[in-house]
């Protein structure tokens, strides 16, 4: 239930973005579904191939920032074999990355699976989101 609605979140956040820049072009919501699975599979796939030597030379202390940049790169190879999908420069898709990154984290505070709950894992909302 989790992986459904990551895949949806991400395709909202990329056909909204692409609402909102110019620099990105996607044809239907159905066309951001389909890159949100093939970034989800690429970044499983290939992702950690990419992300671990970058992480050994950082010590992996900017892992965070790696898998960004590294999602970042799989949004512009997508870009590459899809027609239906159009992003003009890196930075747009280095803005996607982010706001994917960021979508991701909310729904697993708000939703953790129950591996993460065994693992101890607290469920809160972060402070900048909490209603006082």
């Amino acid at each position: 239930m989790n992986l459904i609605l990551h895949v949806l979140l991400d395709a909202a956040v990329i056909f909204g973005l692409a609402y909102f820049l110019p620099q990105i072009d996607v044809k239907s919501f159905g066309t951001a579904i389909v890159i949100a699975l093939v970034l989800g599979l690429l970044n499983f796939l290939v992702g950690w191939l990419i992300r671990f030597p970058l992480n050994l030379v950082t010590f992996f202390l900017l892992t965070g920032l790696v898998r960004i940049v590294v999602t970042a790169l799989l949004l512009k190879l997508i870009d590459q074999f899809m027609d239906s999908f159009t992003i003009v420069g890196f930075w747009p898709a280095l803005v996607i990355a982010v706001s994917v990154a960021i979508a991701g984290m909310l729904i697993d505070r708000s939703a953790p699976t129950p591996e993460m709950v065994e693992s101890g894992y607290e469920a809160s909302m972060p402070v900048f989101l909490r209603v006082v």
